[in-house]
């Protein structure tokens, strides 16, 4: 049986989203595993989106809580908005207190990938805030370390992301990922589906 590796997200500008295939394209990259993209519910309004020249929505399929149970793991994606993870993110997690009740989630693995506005903008503290999120629900969280090699180390470039996971600078919005961050993002797919298909296999 195949290991399933879910990668949710919110996305306002498409930045997320960039990272979230990428990030599909790694965990898909290793034998036996089955990747999934999952985007959460929007909760603003169709006229609020429009004021705020939000492009469309892709045709990913928007994620209910109890389709949470079905993966044996996972990696969460979101903006940052005031050095945390965005409200829409937020309010898809309050609505998993039926599988917090019951604890189906507990023991399985979840990386964390982010998108800042600028370097101060909490590349760090949005991956820290939203840990408390994988703690209640007994999950374990997988960072990718430095296992992405000199690419941690770069300085010569913009490049987002942390030892915590994959990230991105949006700058005014305009900036996309760079093929660097792409990278990371196919590094942490593929790493995380690694260890999410051991412990499968150890269970």
């Amino acid at each position: 049986m195949a290991t399933k590796v879910y990668i949710v997200y919110y996305s306002m500008y498409g930045h997320v989203e960039k990272l979230a295939v990428e990030i599909k394209k790694g965990a898909a990259s290793v034998e036996g595993v089955e990747a999934k993209l999952w985007q959460v519910p929007e909760t603003l309004s169709e006229e609020v989106l429009g004021k705020m020249s939000a492009p469309p929505k892709s045709d990913v399929p928007v994620i209910t809580p109890n389709d949470l149970e079905e993966a044996d793991g996972f990696v969460f994606g979101f903006p940052t908005r005031f050095g945390m993870m965005s409200a829409q993110f937020k309010a898809f997690l309050d609505a998993t207190g039926g599988l917090w009740r019951t604890q189906q989630l507990a023991g399985k693995p979840a990386g964390i990938f982010y998108s800042t506005g600028s370097q101060g903008g909490g590349q760090e503290t949005t991956a820290l805030t939203a840990i408390t999120q994988l703690v209640h629900h007994g999950m374990i969280f997988v960072p990718i370390g430095y296992t992405f090699g000199a690419g941690m180390f770069e300085l010569e470039q913009v490049k987002g992301g942390s030892p915590y996971g994959a990230g991105t600078y949006a700058g005014d919005g305009s900036r996309m990922p760079s093929e660097l961050e792409l990278a990371q993002a196919f590094h942490q797919g593929k790493y995380i589906a690694g260890i999410t298909k051991k412990l499968k296999a150890a269970a």
